[in-house]
């Protein structure tokens, strides 16, 4: 899956459910993952999902509960998951936050760009994947 690019056909074709290789030469931040998946401005993935040990108000119930998703899914999995979730699941609901091309309805602002960047997505899946146990609750 390359920036620009359409969908990441080369993960869903080969069978795999997961982006094994960083997006980004920096290691995501788990500190910084928890204030993109929260804030309006970055991911704001709370929108449609919600973390049960989230302090946060009015989290979502479109998406899948993801309070253990650390548990369930690789690093790889959710790099999939959040850059373009539409190789996995035609038609999903669930924005792709990596892909510029085949999407529908886009403002011409942001024709072209990614809505995260290659970092965000690192910083989010470190985040998630602190998401384990009873730990966090």
């Amino acid at each position: 899956l390359l920036m620009g690019g359409g969908k990441a056909q080369n993960n869903a074709s080969l069978g795999t459910d997961s982006i094994d290789s960083p997006l980004s030469s920096t290691a995501g931040r788990a500190d910084i993952g928890l204030q993109l998946f929260t804030s309006r401005e970055g991911g704001h993935c709370v929108l449609c999902h919600q973390v049960t040990s989230l302090n946060t108000e009015f989290q979502g119930n479109i998406g899948p509960d993801l309070s253990h998703v650390g548990e369930r899914l690789t690093p790889g999995q959710l790099r999939l998951r959040i850059a373009d979730y539409d190789a996995l699941k035609s038609g999903t609901v669930m924005p792709s936050y990596f892909r510029t091309e085949g999407l529908h309805q886009v403002a011409p602002l942001f024709e072209g760009k990614t809505l995260l960047s290659a970092q965000d997505i690192e910083d989010i899946i470190a985040y998630l994947s602190t998401l384990k146990g009873t730990t966090n609750e």
